[in-house]
């Protein structure tokens, strides 16, 4: 087993965070040919996913997670904390704070169009982001 930590920095709410290269650099590290590689967002306004990594769907992904969780409704939370991220809440725990990959001949499978991202979903965003990236296999 490889485990390292990938960080990044976000500037703004709604930055949407490339990792597929950071990601394959630490699975040719781990020197894994057959295997996974976990990754899992140390924070609870950011989450991973995948998409293709191109202006249209990413605005489009925005936009469905501005739905989801709107920024003009009230949340608890921010009642409770007066930080104002209820939402960036909500929106993290829908997409989810890992996210898994196969390893095949030392490089990970994605699809043709498919990139590891990181939501930047903090209204107070501008901060340094914590991915503990685990690599198994043989």
């Amino acid at each position: 087993m490889f485990r390292t930590i990938l960080t990044v920095m976000s500037r703004r709410e709604g930055d949407i965070i490339n990792l597929t290269p950071h990601v394959q650099k630490a699975v040719s590290e781990s020197r894994v040919i057959n295997g996974l590689v976990h990754l899992f967002v140390q924070h609870s306004t950011a989450a991973l996913t995948t998409i293709e990594y191109e202006d249209g769907v990413l605005s489009d992904l925005t936009r469905a997670l501005a739905v989801l969780a709107p920024d003009n409704e009230v949340y608890a939370h921010n009642s409770r904390w007066g930080d104002g991220n209820g939402r960036s809440h909500v929106k993290a725990a829908l997409v989810g704070p890992s996210i898994t990959v196969p390893v095949v001949e030392g490089h990970i499978v994605c699809g043709t169009w498919q990139q590891l991202v990181l939501l930047e979903l903090d209204v107070n965003a501008g901060r340094e982001r914590t991915i503990v990236c685990t690599v198994t296999g043989s």
